[in-house]
């Protein structure tokens, strides 16, 4: 009779599959839901709701709203909100002389839901802790499971981790429990431990001898240096000037109504690479060649195969996010937090990406074979003969799948009207980088052709699609060069003539300043942090004001530059790439059970607490060493302001601080309107920088780029600072009727003052 009743819940299921596979297309979500459902009622129908109860912890309440539609009624899914135990903010908290025990405590505010959570335990048949798959994850699973234990050791307890927030992964994490991670515990622990150690010995160090609020660490103070470094390299870098030679041609027998057919580049001037440094070299080239005969003398053709990218780390979403959507680190890794824990797709919930701090370019079989079954009804022209494999660099943890879309079918298309803006942008990114990454590689020609006037050669080259393969899906994440260039009609022998020749003006172009885009780059190539931590680097940066964002640009500020110098000379060691990179290896160790964390502590603090002890009795005082009096009054007491630097950016202040506590915005130009001061001002919100008159509302002047402190030479409105991406960072006069205009690399008469950058993270 139970075989009878066993295959006959076989059979029920085997229909619902072949049912679901006709749903799964139009909505993948829905069709695993059916199963488990099913599943659920076929199990569990004769049990009570109390039996039924498993109570399941995560991290966010996205994430458990999401996860709580797959499960049923069976589960109850509360959200922890990160950490609720951690160490103490107002104290070390680290036993040195007991092997670096930290000492934990319930994080300030949490009290009440961590108690909410016990009970919840108490009267639940199991817990699931399903916290992240990391190591901060694994930590927070491992407090709540002590935390938990202390009320109550009845109840079983165990750990569950997925890499996608789907039915078919929750099923299979509910269905394979296992322990916590101890050693990834420890990682988490170690790295805790040292941080702590790091920063609370270099801040009060700070305090003391530079400002009250600063602080200092292990990472970030690295990432400040690099930052420092490449500012000097900026400003020691000399421009020359050089320039360019091109020609508009005209094809003898062209039909065309255009004023000229193609334009084409000098690439050669008597058998050599032209060196033109001045108008001057320009002129005497066209003066000589301006009457010669224009011939098409050779044609050549270049076949090349371009293979697809990878899918999506960390790392490379944050940097395409950057440079094609211009998404700061923090935006990219907030927007695809969202997609991870899940939106509302129609009547589903679902989250679209996989887990998005991972170093891993490694897909699992299940997406691979998605992925191609996809590809072989829309393009099966362009589907590999097998899966497409990249091969995992040797510094990837590998603990996660790249960013991938949890359903292919899901395509930008598809759920564009449930997205917003940005989510819709990043979604589409690591759709098209996915799919693309499982497609042939394009094939592209590239055409030049010389044009010989005289002694001179003139060159014209084109890049066009000969078979399109990946780029056939890539919309958002495709570059002109990719979507190919028109090439004029050309063979050799062919007569042209010269429409106009054009001489242009360039300097050469220094070390560019980071981005978020080329700092994560580098960090990551340096082995400096791992994927959860580079948004917060950059963050805490800018956050403390040692960084600014300026044009998208990194730019240290006088105090950034300041605590990187006395970083470099009291501590070294501790600010070097290299060493920072060998104690993120020893935490990889801890997590691989190969090292003992207390160990790798112990070898480490000593040295460093003898350093900072011996610092903090020897170096001089910093203290008001960026303090600049004026000349200007305080209209209160009638006592010398003084410019300070804050948090936010350099003010005035009342020399007679506390008995006053006057303070202004530092004047930057004068309003061109009405003669008031231009001072730097806040959008609500966003927070964003602008520059406006203090006369305002009288007078709604404002700026969004900003003043330099010099007046143009030609109306004698202020100068501001101007970025676009064809002339770069320049100097420009406010008045939009005046065209005085200077490159980045002119040379203008010095500030009587320098301001520092007030432009802060979004």
């Amino acid at each position: 009779m139970a075989a009878d009743k066993e295959k006959k819940v076989t059979r029920k299921r085997t229909i619902l599959k072949e049912k679901s596979i006709e749903r799964k297309e139009a909505d993948p979500v829905d069709a695993e839901v059916d199963i488990i459902e099913h599943e659920y009622r076929g199990s569990n129908a004769r049990k009570s709701v109390k039996d039924r109860k498993t109570l399941v912890i995560v991290e966010s309440p996205a994430k458990a709203k999401t996860i709580e539609k797959y499960l049923g009624t069976s589960y109850s899914v509360k959200a922890s909100m990160g950490h609720l135990i951690d160490l103490p903010k107002s104290r070390l908290a680290i036993d040195v002389e007991n092997n670096f025990e930290p000492e934990y405590i319930t994080v300030r505010g949490r009290a009440k839901l961590l108690k909410e959570l016990q009970g919840d335990a108490k009267k639940a048949n199991s817990v699931l802790l399903a916290s992240d798959n990391d190591r901060e994850g694994e930590a927070i699973a491992w407090h709540l499971k002590n935390a938990i234990e202390a009320k109550t050791r009845t109840v079983s307890i165990a750990r569950i981790s997925f890499n996608e927030i789907t039915p078919q992964a929750i099923r299979d994490a509910v269905a394979h429990p296992s322990s916590i991670d101890e050693a990834k515990v420890n990682a988490q622990k170690a790295r805790r431990v040292l941080d702590r150690l790091v920063g609370y010995n270099l801040s009060p160090l700070l305090w003391k001898k530079v400002k009250n609020g600063l602080s200092a660490g292990r990472v970030q103070s690295v990432a400040l240096r690099l930052i420092c470094e490449r500012e000097k390299e900026v400003e020691s870098f000399i421009p020359e000037e050089y320039w360019t030679l091109e020609a508009d041609f005209k094809i003898v027998k062209s039909a065309s109504h255009k004023p000229f057919d193609f334009t084409a580049l000098l690439v050669s001037w008597k058998g050599a690479k032209p060196d033109l440094k001045t108008e001057d070299a320009v002129n005497q080239i066209i003066l000589a060649i301006k009457d010669a005969e224009c011939t098409v003398t050779d044609i050549r053709e270049t076949d090349k195969t371009v293979k697809p990218r990878p899918p999506f780390t960390t790392s490379q979403l944050q940097q395409t996010a950057a440079n094609r959507l211009g998404f700061t680190s923090r935006k990219t890794m907030q927007v695809a937090q969202q997609l991870y824990e899940g939106v509302n797709i129609g009547a589903s919930r679902v989250g679209l990406i996989t887990y998005m701090r991972t170093d891993s370019v490694r897909i699992s079989q299940t997406a691979l074979d998605e992925v191609r079954q996809w590809l072989e009804k829309q393009f099966p022209a362009d589907l590999p003969a097998k899966a497409v494999e990249y091969s995992v660099g040797k510094k990837a943890q590998d603990a996660h799948e790249a960013i991938r879309p949890t359903y292919v079918a899901y395509t930008p298309d598809e759920v564009k009207e449930h997205l917003t803006k940005d989510q819709l942008k990043l979604y589409t990114i690591i759709w098209e980088r996915f799919v693309a990454s499982q497609m042939n590689p394009a094939k592209t020609k590239t055409i030049s052709a010389d044009i010989t006037a005289g002694e001179s050669i003139f060159r014209i080259s084109g890049t066009k699609i000969i078979e399109k393969g990946f780029y056939k899906v890539m919309k958002l994440l495709a570059s002109k060069e990719e979507k190919g260039v028109s090439f004029p009609a050309l063979k050799i022998g062919d007569k042209v003539r010269v429409y106009k020749f054009r001489g242009e003006q360039h300097f050469t172009q220094g070390p560019a300043r980071y981005t978020d885009a080329s700092i994560v780059k580098i960090l990551e190539e340096k082995g400096i942090g791992r994927p959860s931590t580079y948004a917060p680097i950059i963050s805490v940066l800018l956050d403390r004001y040692y960084v600014t964002r300026s044009n998208r640009q990194l730019v240290p500020t006088v105090l950034g530059r300041l605590i990187c110098d006395m970083l470099v000379e009291y501590f070294p060691r501790v600010v070097n790439s290299a060493f920072t990179a060998d104690m993120e290896n020893k935490l990889d160790e801890v997590e691989e059970s190969q090292l003992c964390w207390p160990d790798m502590i112990r070898e480490f603090y000593h040295p460093f607490k003898d350093r900072v002890d011996e610092v903090g009795k020897t170096i001089e005082s910093y203290k008001g060493v960026l303090d600049e009096v004026t000349d200007q009054l305080c209209e209160k007491c009638g006592k010398p302001l003084i410019k300070k630097l804050g948090r936010f950016g350099y003010f005035l202040a009342c020399s007679g601080f506390p008995e006053c506590r006057n303070t202004k915005s530092i004047p930057l130009a004068k309003c061109p309107r009405c003669g008031g001061d231009i001072v730097a001002r806040k959008t609500k919100g966003k927070g964003k920088e602008f520059y406006g008159c203090t006369n305002y509302p009288k007078c709604d002047f404002i700026s969004h780029n900003k003043p330099i402190n010099q007046n143009c030479p030609k109306c004698g409105q202020f100068m501001v600072e101007k970025y676009d991406k064809r002339n770069g960072s320049h100097k420009a006069c406010i008045n939009p009727d005046c065209d005085y205009l200077h490159s980045a690399e002119d040379e203008l008469p010095e500030p009587e003052t320098k301001e520092a950058e007030t432009e802060h993270d979004e």
